[in-house]
């Protein structure tokens, strides 16, 4: 399982951090590559945590994405 720390700037300027895994990836680098993909998409959303919490990250409210395996703070 890869995972990576996503900090999402949503489009009322607000960010929040968020953690994105995926279970059958091996790689961090495919793991962005998936992230960025469905968020290009105006459809696309990801299952992500805040802590304990499951959320659902809709590519529509999301104004910039800042990708980060260690350093965004949880």
């Amino acid at each position: 399982m890869a995972g990576i720390v996503l900090r999402v700037r949503l489009t009322s300027g607000d960010h929040i951090d968020v953690t994105y895994e995926e279970p059958d990836v091996l790689g961090d680098d495919e793991v962005v590559e998936h992230a960025v993909a469905a968020l290009a998409d105006n459809t696309g959303t990801l299952r992500c945590k805040h802590g304990d919490r499951l959320m659902v990250l809709y590519a529509r409210g999301v104004a910039a994405v800042e990708i980060a395996p260690r350093g965004a703070v949880l």
